[in-house]
């Protein structure tokens, strides 16, 4: 009985543990290579439309760069009108770190809690051109050009396809929607409200 006991504890921390450290695989060779020009091309321009708030992105993953598959890296250029916004998400995935190259942004994350009466914390601050700043892996983060022209921005990520997951979107957006009375609660507003919000959702691609 004893020596069930034992086993069953190792399989348990076992399967904590790689659930703990859950990311990229390692590399099982130097480079996995799919096609015969491991280059991107496209992060000098601005890249497809990303949101309604005029944000464009072009990003260098494992799906528009196939040498990437298996290092475990990711880059992305963010262009950013006057006043564009990359809404609270999150990245499951990855670290990420960002550069502003052009104009003025205003960013920040907000911590995850460890008990039921810790509030969360913001962590914000602006940045000007080559200033840098880090989103911690799967934290709620955001960006916002607070300036009155455009701004571009880099940003590295540890992972060859960090995944995203828009707050609002998910919340009100999902398909099939979240039960009403389930938002109404965690937002503590009326149905109604709700209803109106997820009608905004079903009205764009975004």
């Amino acid at each position: 009985m004893a020596l069930k006991s034992f086993v069953l504890t190792i399989v348990i921390m076992a399967l904590v543990t790689s659930i703990s450290y859950a990311s990229d695989p390692n590399p099982l060779q130097d480079f996995c290579v799919a096609i015969n020009d491991p280059k991107s091309h496209g992060l000098n321009m601005p890249g497809i439309a990303f949101n309604q708030f005029g944000v464009t992105v072009a990003s260098a993953n494992v799906l528009t760069l196939p040498g990437l598959n298996t290092l475990g890296i990711s880059l992305v250029h963010f262009d950013y009108p006057p006043y564009g916004l990359n809404a609270p998400h999150t990245n499951p995935r990855e670290s990420e770190i960002l550069v502003v190259v052009e104009g003025t942004l205003y960013v920040g994350f907000v911590t995850s809690t460890s008990a039921p009466n810790e509030k969360n914390r913001l962590f914000s601050k602006i940045l000007h051109p080559g200033d840098v700043f880090v989103f911690p892996m799967g934290l709620i983060h955001f960006q916002l050009n607070v300036g009155k022209t455009k701004a571009v921005a880099f940003a590295a990520l540890n992972s060859q396809l960090p995944g995203l997951n828009i707050i609002a979107n998910a919340s009100f957006g999902s398909h099939p929607p979240i039960n009403d009375d389930i938002l109404a609660k965690a937002f503590q507003v009326d149905k109604k409200i709700v209803d109106y919000i997820q009608s905004q959702f079903e009205s764009n691609n975004y």
